[in-house]
Parts: C-alpha cells; structure tokens; sequence
C-alpha cells in the first residue's frame, strides 16, 4: 500500500509541476496553441514588446522572450546573444559542431539562461525541438561561399525556407527576424544575394508579419573583410584590391546590426512584416576602406589593383574543383568568386529604406572604435607607429 500511494503521489506531483513542460515533445504541436490554426500566420500583431519585464533589467531579469537563435555561434551570432543575454532573455542555441562551439556564449548570460542544443539543420525534427519553447525565431544562418556539403542554396535559402514554415506551424512564435544581406536582389550576378532575395520572399510568402533584416558588410572584432586584408598584408606586404577600387560599401558595426535587432523586438510591433536596410553612417570606396586599415595598422599602404576579369580567373579553379576533388578545398578569402561578383557595383543603403533611424538606433562612425581592434596587426605592438599626437602641429599644440 505504501509503495501504490508513493506512486500516485508521484503522478499527480508530475501532472501538475512546472519540470513537465521543459520536455521538448511534451506536446505533438510543440507548445503551439489549440486555438490556433496549424497552418495559419499565427504571430503575435503586437510582438512581444509587451513581454518585456519592468524592473531592474539586466541578466538577472526575466525579459519574457525565449529566443531560438539559428546562427548564433557565427559573427553576428555573439553580439545579438550578449544583448539578448544582458535583458534577461533565455537564448536557446542550436549548433551543429562540436560542443565547444557555443561554449563562449554561456559566459553572456546568468545561470541557465543560455542553452546550447545539438541540432541537424537537415533533420526537420531536430529543428523542432530546438524551437519548441520558443516564442521568437531569429535567422542568422548565411555564409558567403559554397562548400562540397552544403551549396549556397542550400544554406541561404532552404534552410531559411524550412524555419519559416516550421515557425508557422508551431502556433506559439510571435516574433520571426530574417537577417539577408544589403543588395540582396533576384537580378543579382551574385548566387548568394540571389538566394538570399528568393529566402525573403518565401518567407514573407509564409509570415507576412516576419522582419527582414538587411545588413550592410559588417565590421568588427571577428569581421571577415578587415581581419583577412590585415592578414594578407602581413604576410604579402601589399593589398590586391579588385578592380579600381572605386566601388561603394557602407559598412556597419556588427554591434549596431545586433541593436537594431533588439530594437526591433522590443517595440510594439511596428516593424513586423516590413523590411529594414542596415549600413553605417559613412560609405566608403574600397580602396578608402583599405586606407583606413592600412592605418589602423601603422603600415605604408601598398596595393595593387587587379582587373576584375582576371580576379574572376584566379578564383574560378576552386569553384570547378569544389565538387570533382574527392577532398575539401580551402575555404576562399580575398580572392571569392561570389564575392567579387557582389562587390561589382555600389552597394549602399537605398534613398526610401527604412534604416535604423526608424529603429531608434544610432550607428557608430567606422573610424575609431569598431575598428581599433585591427592594433593587434602593428608589427611592434598596439602602440607602435604614429599617432594622432604626433601628427599635430606646434601651432595647434595646446
């Protein structure tokens, strides 16, 4: 008799306690709603600004939001989960590699609140379970070449495609953000910024309320633009740069694209369903852009200019190669086939776009700050080589 009611005291303790809801399959619509149609657009008209806590805030806090952040461990990836993190959010973390990967995001946040969860982003079930408690999907996964795995399709479109329409089945995401890429555009030479165009579409196709996100080439600690041209400088001693130079970027620090995130969840809603392009304050030729690194780095600027034809023949081998060599080829840096093709012309934020203006966010000027980092290039340390107070004349001396 002891043993039969130690064992009904256990059930109704089970049905009845908050551990049963953090099983990932506890519910077959993985905590969607009844109410809600299964295959109807099922986000919240007001997003989740309300959702967030007044109070004291920061990482000790409860924000409300549970966000699944797809991409996470990439570049952007770390600076929207430190905001995320800092307001008391729960960040789960999908990550296909190795366990280490996402082991610099659990620092961000309190005990608890940063989850890592092993996931295949081919295998629909494993998507589901990592956004079962969700109730806002960000969309961070991109990547700028192709590899023997996984085509840039694959990666920018479908993936993007399948989280979307999982999303819309699921009956309890309130906030779906889609981060593209400035220039994305179906007429595009670029495979990526086709693929990238075709992924907005059908996600808006599937959730009229989803944020589009359009990041100009960002900067940053782990930016893969300054860093690489650094690099090569250091090794080479000069710059190729493709064509004449002359074309515009407006790049953004990677910190302002991760506010602008924020921002757009926390408001009431205003910017669901509409399309946002993110670029700095400042536009830059890329041969400006490599002047300033070449000054950051405390090194004579050397470059050569390489017509964009033979920059194309010198990257193509690897694009026939990649899928007809039975070993992986090294990923491409400077010399990018698809890079090079979206690159060709100006990309810079259009005249009507909504910016992070509309957001409430002021971006940082790319001089100064964002691109300090660029110090650990000085050949005799952070501290060699000229400075702005060496630079000043007698007469302006203080």
């Amino acid at each position: 008799m002891a043993s039969i009611s130690r064992r009904l005291i256990t059930n109704q303790y089970l049905a009845t306690s908050p551990l049963k809801s953090l099983s990932t399959f506890s519910h077959p619509r993985y905590g969607a709603d009844l109410h809600h149609s299964r295959f109807g657009s099922t986000l919240a008209p007001k997003g989740v600004g309300h959702l967030v806590r007044k109070g004291t805030g920061g990482r000790s806090s409860v924000s409300g939001i549970i966000a699944t952040v797809f991409g996470a461990t990439g570049f952007l990836g770390r600076y929207l989960v430190q905001q995320l993190a800092k307001m008391g959010s729960q960040v789960l973390v999908p990550f296909r590699g190795s366990e280490d990967s996402p082991r610099h995001l659990k620092l961000m946040g309190d005990l608890g609140q940063i989850v890592p969860m092993k996931y295949d982003p081919r295998d629909e079930n494993s998507i589901k379970a990592v956004m079962a408690k969700a109730n806002v999907v960000i969309n961070l996964i991109g990547r700028e070449y192709e590899t023997r795995n996984y085509s840039f399709e694959e990666v920018n479109y479908h993936m993007a495609e399948q989280l979307a329409v999982i999303a819309k089945e699921h009956g309890g995401i309130m906030r779906f953000i889609q981060v593209s890429s400035l220039g994305a555009s179906p007429t595009s030479e670029s495979r990526m910024l086709k693929a990238k165009a075709a992924a907005e579409e059908v996600i808006l196709r599937e959730l009229p309320e989803a944020t589009i996100m359009r990041p100009s080439t960002m900067i940053g600690t782990e930016d893969r633009i300054l860093n690489i041209w650094a690099q090569f400088v250091k090794k080479y001693t000069f710059l190729p740069l493709i064509g004449d130079g002359s074309n515009k970027i407006q790049p953004v620090y990677v910190d302002d694209v991760a506010a602008g995130i924020i921002a757009a969840l926390k408001d009431d809603g205003s910017s669901m369903g509409k399309t946002y392009e993110l670029g700095g304050p400042d536009a830059f030729t890329m041969q400006e852009l490599a002047e300033l690194m070449f000054e950051m780095i405390r090194e004579y600027p050397h470059h050569v200019k390489i017509p964009v034809p033979i920059a194309k023949a010198m990257s193509s081998p690897r694009e026939i190669l990649l899928n007809k060599v039975p070993f992986p080829m090294p990923n491409p840096t400077i010399f990018n086939l698809d890079q090079i093709k979206a690159l060709s012309g100006d990309t810079l934020v259009s005249e009507n776009a909504l910016t992070f203006t509309d957001l409430g966010v002021s971006p940082h000027k790319l001089r100064g700050y964002p691109v300090e980092f660029l110090s650990c290039y000085r050949k005799g340390g952070p501290s060699f080589g000229s400075t702005v107070s060496d630079r000043v004349t007698p007469e302006f001396d203080p």
